[in-house]
């Protein structure tokens, strides 16, 4: 099964392409707009680029657990997923997925401006490889 991992955005949307059989996870772009109609537009065009069978979104808790106004809104944004592409929504915990993203390009050698453009793809990459994990074969 493909999954497609969005980790949303006010700003830019960050989307991951990976599968449960092989567990290999890749960054697949990053939706530089924070116009709804322009983020589904992309993330169906990704869906069918790379025939997702289901969506992992991440979703945005305070470190106590709690959800805050963040969360509440990507949950709407998530049932709005489900019922535009007619898939199943998987809503997974992203506390810290930007943090691991920006260690994993510590070292990268990038501008500030090129880690911007891949922080939020290789974030919704570290969200699926958090959802796969809890996957039981």
């Amino acid at each position: 099964m493909r999954f497609l991992a969005i980790d949303f955005g006010e700003q830019r949307t960050g989307l991951a392409i990976g599968d449960n059989s092989t567990r290999i996870v890749s960054p697949a772009g990053v939706v530089e707009s924070g116009k709804l109609d322009e983020q589904l537009r992309v993330i169906g065009d990704v869906i069918d680029e790379h025939g997702a069978d289901a969506l992992v979104v991440g979703l945005p808790l305070n470190m106590d657990g709690t959800e805050g106004p963040r969360a509440h809104v990507t949950r709407d944004f998530a049932a709005r997923l489900g019922e535009r592409f007619g898939l199943a929504v998987h809503l997974v915990d992203e506390r810290l997925s930007s943090d691991i993203a920006d260690e994993k390009m510590s070292r990268s050698g990038l501008t500030h401006k090129g880690k911007k453009q891949r922080r939020d793809a290789l974030a919704a990459a570290t969200i699926l490889e958090r959802f796969l994990d809890t996957l039981e074969f």
